[in-house]
Order: C-alpha cells, then sequence, then structure tokens
C-alpha cells in the first residue's frame, strides 16, 4: 500500500503537550502492545571553551520529504507496524529543548524498537538537514552529525 507524503517539519521546538498529545491518541487503538519513542534535545556542549546555547535547523524540505517517504517506505515493509511518526524542528531550538520526535507502535515491543532506532539512524545519515550551533558569545559554526 502506498502512502502519502507526511509533512515532518515543525517550526520551532517541539512542545511536551504535542508529544503527550501524539501518546494519547494512541490509547484507543487496543491491537498496539507496543511503542517506541526517541526524542533529540539540543545539548549544551562545550566546544572548544565555548558553549552552545541554540541550534538553528534548515533543510532542504522538499528533498527532504522525499526522502523520508522512502524511508518511511522502508521501515513499514520490514517491521510489522501500526504507526509511524516522524516531526523534526526548524528554526532556532535553545539547548534542553526538543527538536526530533519519532515514534513507532507495533502488536509487540521488538518491531517497534526496531524501527524507531532505524529510523533516527536513517534521518540522521540521508536526509539533507543542517544545524548551525548558536554559541552562547553569538558565534556560530555548522554542526557535524554523529
Amino acid at each position: 500500500m502506498e502512502r502519502k507524503v507526511k509533512k515532518i517539519f515543525i517550526d520551532g521546538r517541539i512542545e511536551p503537550a504535542f508529544i503527550a498529545d501524539s501518546i494519547s491518541k494512541h490509547s484507543a487503538k487496543t491491537t498496539i502492545g507496543g511503542h517506541s519513542i526517541f526524542m533529540g534535545q539540543v545539548r549544551k556542549d562545550e566546544i572548544e571553551g565555548k558553549l552552545v546555547a541554540a541550534i538553528e535547523y534548515t533543510a532542504y524540505q522538499e528533498l527532504a520529504l522525499e526522502k523520508m517517504h522512502q524511508i518511511r517506505e522502508d521501515i513499514f515493509q520490514k517491521y510489522p507496524l501500526h504507526c509511524m511518526h516522524v516531526y523534526h524542528s526548524l528554526g532556532t531550538i535553545k539547548a534542553g529543548e526538543i527538536c526530533l520526535f519519532v515514534f513507532t507502535s507495533s502488536t509487540r515491543r521488538k518491531p517497534a524498537i526496531d524501527a524507531c532506532a532505524e529510523i533516527v539512524e536513517r534521518l540522521k545519515a540521508e536526509l539533507p538537514i543542517w544545524g548551525k550551533e548558536i554559541f552562547e558569545d553569538d558565534t556560530h559554526q555548522w554542526k557535524e552529525n554523529s
């Protein structure tokens, strides 16, 4: 079954209430026995003596959505999932705020856990999303994914 391309980008941080609402919507789905959630949070890293205050995320959105759609299709073929939700922030996200939310659900826990982990790794490796680290002194540098 071919799925439609889903929007994954959110302007600004991903709010805790949005995450809670996403989770609560699944309580009526009684065939689901396991969920896996990954939340990426901006760290206040120290780099060369300077502290990261925020990360400014940008993306080549059209290409990122196409690539995410292919990842989605691959994951649904590989794992028996009921649901998959992926959201990534754009704009300036402060240290301590959530910038990535991946949520998978399946009848059993293992497919949800494995699929969630694979989605995060592929998203980081394949999507044209960039982060500029903004330091407390207002200088900046492009972030390297690790």
